[in-house]
């Protein structure tokens, strides 16, 4: 079936839908994993997007339950350039088809997708539209118009609707979820945290009811309508309890100090990212997915101290506030391996239960 993806620059894009028939807009951004295309597609802060894999053959390992970020696929599409014809994984549980057409994914197939990422590398993430209904780039071109005008509305979908216990023992945990995946909620559970998930619209005196010993700002979708309310929740808990920010945690982190944020011509999304703390030389190889990025100059004057920074484009990816007990990380804190834990997720828990009482 023929599948058109279509860009707010005039690019038109052709090929083979390999998922469900539809229509849908969103930014056009991109990942650069080898690996990975179950994680993104049911990872919350990918909601609403068009994601690109540069690598050019996806599928061959198939679908298991074991790799889902979360229960949905939020990604509004997926343009690769080839779909495996076989699945060859002792773990699969289904092939990749088979879970497009089960999630009512909208995918495609038999476009550059190289070709297509040189561009949003020439000229910054697009937005765009894709289709299996409308052929026409004039019509396309003015639902992405349209569609770009309106503040996306995901936080409020993605996050629980009511204070949800995932565990029973250990450090009292609490997450604010805006969009927290499973392998995030495993690790903490490895470290030993009895964890509370709570809804993005908490209040913080509702929160701090809770007597929690450590709060956790998940990741999540950027430039979200619902993440003022995050911010002001977070604003008001400052000094009140230690936190962390993963992510889109980071950002609600340092607007709630007071930082600004800005979108990047070109996001950080995938694997092997080199990050590098000021006063060291030896740099750390990380997980990113994010289009915008702390203002720098906008930290100067508040007591926020940059904790790491990209080594490609010296950007910030970490933030810290010592009298406020608040740590950052821009960058996604995976696990290292099977039952590992990435040590910066580690190294907050380990100074929470270090404090008196924790």
């Amino acid at each position: 079936m023929r599948a058109i993806l279509a860009l707010e620059n005039g690019s038109v894009y052709e090929g083979r839908s390999i998922g469900v028939e539809g229509e849908r807009p969103g930014w056009v951004t991109f990942y650069t994993g080898v690996v990975g295309y179950q994680e993104v597609m049911t990872n919350p802060a990918n909601a609403g997007k068009i994601i690109v894999m540069t690598y050019p053959l996806i599928g061959n390992y198939g679908a298991a339950k074991k790799f889902s970020e979360s229960k949905k696929c939020w990604i509004n599409c997926m343009v690769i350039k080839e779909k495996s014809r076989i699945t060859s994984n002792w773990q699969a549980e289904e092939s990749f088809s088979a879970f497009l057409k089960r999630k009512k994914v909208l995918a495609m197939e038999g476009i550059d997708t190289r070709t297509l990422m040189v561009e949003l590398r020439n000229n910054e993430e697009q937005f765009g539209i894709f289709s299996t209904l409308d052929f026409n780039p004039s019509t396309l071109k003015r639902k992405i118009k349209k569609a770009k005008n309106e503040e996306p509305d995901f936080i409020k979908k993605i996050s629980v609707k009511k204070i949800t216990d995932l565990s029973y023992q250990g450090m009292r945990t609490v997450i604010l979820d805006i969009g927290v995946t499973n392998s995030i909620l495993i690790q903490l559970k490895s470290l030993g945290c009895r964890i509370k998930l709570l809804p993005y619209n908490i209040k913080y005196y509702d929160l701090l009811k809770l007597s929690p010993k450590c709060l956790i700002i998940s990741d999540g979708p950027e430039k979200d309508k619902n993440l003022p309310i995050v911010v002001n929740t977070v604003k008001q808990l400052l000094g009140k309890i230690p936190m962390f920010g993963l992510g889109t945690g980071c950002q609600v982190l340092a607007m709630a100090m007071g930082a600004k944020i800005e979108r990047m011509t070109l996001g950080h999304h995938g694997l092997n990212y080199p990050v590098l703390k000021p006063d060291s030389l030896k740099g750390e190889i990380t997980v990113q997915n994010h289009s915008c990025r702390i203002d720098e100059g906008s930290l100067k004057g508040k007591n926020i101290e940059i904790t790491w920074r990209n080594i490609n484009d010296q950007s910030v990816e970490g933030i810290r506030n010592r009298k406020l007990k608040v740590f950052g990380c821009q960058f996604y804190p995976a696990s290292p391996g099977p039952g590992e834990v990435n040590p910066v997720l580690a190294e907050f828990i380990d100074k929470i239960k270090g404090t008196p009482n924790a």
